[in-house]
This record gives structure tokens, sequence and C-alpha cells, in this order.
């Protein structure tokens, strides 16, 4: 549906122009490196619920993975369920309350300098930013690709100059303004995303005739699930696949698992933990941040599968037939066929800002991390100000430079290889840390690099959907992948996290019996 490019150009202004605001007020408001890096450790509960929940929720998943709905069905709610129960209340109960706590006695500024404060470490606390610098630049090129894709045909500009405008625009009041200005703003946005997301469930089910109608006739759809589809294990759209099956395996292995586990160690997602005051303020923002994740995970699965319904009564076609193959480009296809303009409007927005505020926080984790934890680290980050905005426009630039490179359906696959990184690089280490009495050192470092090496293997030569772009496999061994299914499509996190807390285990326990034989006292947290 035809949308006036006028209006939709100047209410995307004053939404610029707003965010711009709120990144000047942060910026007034950051007085000291604290202020800068965790924002004061005073932030409102209702900022970081909607901070928390607007980073954790980008265009991957409500265009790449609502899209993934449209093509595999509605078992892709079980990944909100995951979102909900470990996303949310699992890392805010169990880890943020302790990392809250542990992040201000030790005065930590990031995620890895907290990992090296608590293991008294210099080394882990590189190896950790290393991580970082090295992963979070693919999960951030796929971010600006999904925003600059948004601005090109708003402002009828080509898709290089949006793709610096929106780089540039974020990097503006992350810059200057530090966590507090992306914090602000992320609030700003986490509204919008609710209020566009909301409109597009009740919109959906009016259009296919209420709830009940809608569903039933979706489920009728299971004779046309495509041949290639039903060979792999799909038995329709509101029914989980054949248990073992190729594409049961990838629904849970790389979407449930993957992104429903890989969030607990999302480095810009516990610096939110610790910009609470208390532990009050963290329970206060579980009531908003609970309800958050549950529509913008929810709405984008559910409307996602629904789409086919739709595209079906309209043109005789499933949702991913009618965007000529491209799941990322059913959600939008549905939105601009479907959806009066005024919530094109609306539902344009809700990406700009679901892109922007995850972008916002990936450029401040990835700065911090280059210039705290690579090249200051052991100076408590006490670094100048002026060097943490050098570190984030560093790594803007690099980011940038990469998304040039990058195809648009990165999306979803981006966000759950970095997400099943952090899982199995980070969460046994950071699991032990803020809650062993005398956590081992070595048994982190260990922990940290046998994740982090397993899941490269297993990402570069058997897993399928990365080894086969990745051409190390085919060039070395003459195939695209080892071992064949079901290896093929077992997510690289099922193999890097146990592998990864395996050696976490083995080596704090027998840490622990060599301190009690000895007498001595271990390295506490």
């Amino acid at each position: 549906m035809a949308v006036d490019t006028v209006t939709l150009s100047a209410i995307t202004l004053v939404y610029i122009l707003i965010t711009l605001g709120l990144g000047y007020l942060g910026w007034k408001r950051t007085k000291s490196t604290e202020d800068y890096l965790v924002a004061g450790r005073s932030t409102h509960p209702v900022i970081i619920a909607l901070s928390y929940g607007s980073t954790f929720i980008s265009t991957s998943a409500i265009v790449g993975f609502g899209g993934m709905a449209a093509n595999l069905g509605m078992g892709l709610i079980w990944l909100t369920v995951f979102n909900i129960g470990i996303g949310i209340l699992l890392a805010f109960v169990i880890f943020g309350k302790r990392t809250r706590a542990i992040g201000q006695r030790l005065s930590a500024f990031t995620f890895p300098d907290l990992m090296g404060k608590i293991y008294q470490s210099h080394l882990l606390q590189y190896i950790s930013g290393f991580i970082i610098v090295v992963s979070m630049p693919l999960y951030t090129a796929a971010i600006l690709i999904g925003g600059a894709r948004f601005l090109e045909p708003t402002l009828n500009i080509s898709y290089s100059t949006a793709l610096l405008i929106f780089a540039l625009i974020v990097a503006l009041y992350v810059v200057y303004g530090g966590l507090i200005a992306v914090m602000y703003t992320d609030a700003f946005q986490g509204a919008i995303m609710l209020v566009g997301m909301t409109v597009f469930l009740i919109l959906t089910y009016v259009y296919l005739g209420g709830v009940t109608v809608a569903n039933r006739a979706l489920g009728a759809m299971t004779d046309l699930v495509p041949p290639a589809l039903a060979s792999q294990g799909m038995t329709g759209w509101t029914s989980m696949p054949v248990l073992g099956s190729p594409i049961w395996f990838t629904l849970i292995t790389t979407l449930v698992l993957g992104v429903g586990i890989g969030v607990l160690a999302q480095p810009q997602l516990v610096v939110r933990f610790m910009t609470a005051k208390d532990d009050k303020t963290l329970n206060r923002a579980l009531s908003v941040g609970g309800p958050f994740i549950l529509m913008m995970t929810g709405v984008a699965f559910t409307v996602g599968a629904l789409t086919n319904v739709w595209f079906l009564q309209s043109s005789g076609k499933i949702a991913v037939d009618a965007a000529g193959g491209n799941v990322d480009a059913v959600i939008p296809l549905y939105v601009n066929q479907a959806m009066p303009p005024l919530f094109v409007i609306i539902f344009m927005l809700t990406l700009l800002a679901a892109a922007m505020s995850t972008l916002s926080s990936l450029y401040h984790s990835m700065g911090t991390a280059l210039v705290c934890d690579i090249w200051g680290r052991g100076k408590e980050c006490a670094l100048s100000l002026r060097a943490n905005q050098y570190g984030i426009i560093v790594m803007m630039v690099a980011s940038l430079i990469l998304a040039f490179f990058l195809p648009v359906n990165i999306i979803a696959r981006a966000t759950a290889m970095f997400m099943g990184l952090c899982a199995a690089a980070f969460l046994p280490a950071f699991a032990v840390g803020v809650y062993a009495r005398r956590p081992s050192t070595r048994a982190a470092l260990a922990s940290m690099l046998a994740g982090t090496i397993s899941w490269f293997l297993w990402t570069a030569f058997v897993h399928a959907a990365e080894s086969k772009p990745l051409g190390l496999c085919q060039a070395l061994f003459g195939v695209p992948a080892l071992g064949g299914l079901p290896w093929s499509v077992v997510d690289p996190i099922v193999i890097g996290l146990p592998i990864s807390a395996a050696v976490m285990v083995i080596l704090q326990i027998r840490a622990i019996k060599a301190t009690d034989d000895t007498g001595g006292a271990a390295t506490p947290a």
C-alpha cells in the first residue's frame, strides 16, 4: 500500500530529532567515567527494563525471525518461552542481582572488566575484550544493514548513503552521551516498539477474522507445506517438526537454544545490571521487561506464521513464495500490502527503533572493550572520556566497512551466531564467577578458550549453514561440511557450551580440592 513519502519522511525526522535530543540530555548528565560507562549506577527501573529489552530485540527478531516463523511455523514460540524464562526471569533474578552487587563492590565498568576483577586476571579481561571486538562487529554490521534498508526508500537515497547516515546518527549520541544517552534513547525506542507490535498483532487478527478463525485456517494449511520442507521434517505451521529431523535441529538448536540461552552472557546486556542502584530496582524492572519481551517476540513469531493465511487468501501462495523465496522480505511485504498507510509508518518507525536501540548498545560495548579492556586493561578504566569516544568511533568504522560486504539476509543468522558464541565463550565462567566463593582463574581461562575454539571449529567445518559460505572446509577437505546429518544441522552452541561448561566445572572442582588439601585460599570474587 502506497505511503505518502513526505509524511513518512517528516515523522522519521521528528523521531530522529527526539532521539538526538535524548542523546543530548544524556551528554549533559555525563560528568564522569562512571556515568559514561555504567550510567552512574542509578538508572530508573523502567529505563533499565526498556533499554534491556530494546537492546535484546533488534530487527532480527521482528523481520529476520518473523520471516523464519513464516517459513517454519509457530514452533518458534518456544523461543519466546526461553526469552522470558531465561532471558528475563533467570537473567534478572539469578544473574542480575549478583552481577549488580559484585560489579558495584569491585567498581567494574564493562563486562570484561567485571570478569577480570572477579578472577583477578588482566589476561582474562583481555581475552574477553578481544572476543567482543572480533565477533561483535558481525552482529553490528547486520543491524546496520537492517536500518539502512529502511532509510533507503524512506529518504529516497542510495543504500551506501543510507548506511553512512544511519551509522553516524547513532554514533553521534553514543560517542558523546555514553551509556546514559544510550539508555535514554533505548527507553524511547522501546516504547515505540511496544506500541507498534501491539497494533501489529491486533490488526493481523482483525484482518484474518479473529484469533480462532485465523489459527484454524493456518492449521488447515498442512497440505501446502513445500515438499522440500516436508522431506526435512516439517509437518505444518501450527505443529512441531518431526523429532530429530533437520528442521527440528535448526528450530531447536539454532533458533531456540542459540538465542534463548545466548542472551544470558551478552556483554551489552550484562552491563545493564550494573546500572541499577539496588536489587529492588531490578525487581521492579522485571514487571516491565517480561511483558515487553512477550510482545516483541511473541507477536513477531505469531504474525510471521499467520502471514501464510493472508498471502494464501490474497494471492494463492504461501508467504515465502509470495516474497520470492526471501525469508527476510516476508514481514516487510506483508506490512506494505496488508496494512493501512498509517500503520506502515508506525511499523517502519518500529523497525528503525529496534535497529537503533540495539546498534547504540553494540557501539558502546565494542568501543569500551577496545579502550578499557584491551588497550587500558589494569588501569581501572580510568582512561579519559575522549579515549572511550575514540574507541567507539574506531569500532563503528570497522562495523560500517563490514556492513558493505554482508548480504541483507545475514540478520537472523548473525544474531544466532553472536549469541551462540557469547554463551559458549562466556556463560560458564560468568556463572561460576558471580556465585562461587573461590572461582578458579585457570578454570575460567580454559573454559573461555575451549568454548570459543570448539564453537569456531564447529561453525567453520561442520555446521553447514556457516561452513558452506565460509569455504574453509571446502578448501581444506573438498566438502562443504564434515560429518553429514544430523551433525551438519546441529548448532555450534550445542557443542561449544557443554565443552566450555565441562572444562569450567572439572577445573573448578580440582582447584577447590587443591586449595582444601593445602589449606590455602583461592582467589576471592
